[in-house]
């Protein structure tokens, strides 16, 4: 294909709203924050944890803060995990910054995305953003929306799913928490247009 500005990753950006994309950040390891989102779905549940995640890629892609500063992590962790629960109405107590750092800082949940890493491999993904459809069809992040339309359209005309998450298991997040879900259209507009700077 063409390379043109409205397919590049800076551009699919534009087209959705986010008005600036930091192209001058610091390459940072992940570790640390794949780690954290997916404790926090395993602790609060999807939807916590997919607004986590959404905050980190604002924090890291448009903020230009890296992803391994684990004092400045926890900090914006904490805030967003608090505000997600207040969403939901929720009664559980969110884990203050001083928690989120100590976990940071700990190696729980390593063996775990390592575990993934190695799955993602295994299915030829060696970059990101990609989406994992099905188990197996692997579809780029910045793939126009007729691509994702066309596969779900398949999958309707199929009348089912063929495979479930390829994940779950490997992290260790339970099929309650998965069934459970976690953005409808509107919460996942309204977390991007809270955050998007």
């Amino acid at each position: 294909a063409l390379y043109t500005f409205e397919n590049s990753l800076k551009g699919r950006g534009m087209a959705v709203g986010i008005p600036h994309f930091n192209l001058d950040r610091l390459a940072s390891n992940s570790m640390a924050s794949h780690r954290l989102i997916q404790h926090i779905g395993k602790r609060y549940g999807l939807f916590v944890s997919e607004a986590l995640y959404d905050r980190l890629n604002v924090y890291y892609f448009v903020e230009g803060h890296a992803l391994n500063d684990k004092p400045l992590l926890a900090a914006v962790a904490a805030e967003d995990i608090a505000r997600s629960l207040a969403q939901m109405n929720s009664t559980e107590i969110p884990m203050s910054e001083e928690e989120i750092l100590d976990f940071l800082c700990s190696d729980e949940g390593r063996r775990e995305i390592e575990n993934a890493l190695r799955a993602l491999d295994r299915l030829g993904v060696h970059g990101i953003p990609k989406f994992i459809i099905e188990g197996s069809r692997i579809v780029d992040g910045a793939a126009s929306p007729d691509v994702f339309a066309r596969i779900f359209r398949d999958i309707v005309a199929k009348g089912r799913v063929e495979r479930g998450p390829v994940f779950g298991e490997i992290l260790g997040v339970g099929d309650d928490v998965i069934s459970q879900g976690s953005y409808t259209r509107e919460t996942l507009f309204e977390n991007i247009a809270n955050h998007v700077v």
